[in-house]
């Protein structure tokens, strides 16, 4: 499992895709929301700025990733 920090209290999901480099754009954000392939906590998410807070976790195409908020 891989760690993603964050600095706020939450950071959006189709916000924190772009930031880890999974996805480029919006509009593939989206794509993946639409074919299944994330999950929030083990569930299918079906928002694309759905609020990922510390400690959640975040499955992309099978990789797991942990939320974890840092102090700035």
């Amino acid at each position: 499992m891989k760690t993603s920090e964050i600095t706020g209290e939450y950071i959006k999901l189709d916000q924190w895709l772009k930031k880890e480099d999974l996805v480029s754009s919006g509009g593939e954000a989206h794509q993946l929301i639409q074919e299944g392939k994330i999950l929030f906590n083990g569930a299918p998410v079906h928002e694309l700025r759905k609020k990922l807070r510390d400690q959640d976790r975040v499955t992309v195409e099978g990789e797991e990733w942990q939320i974890r908020r840092v102090d700035q």
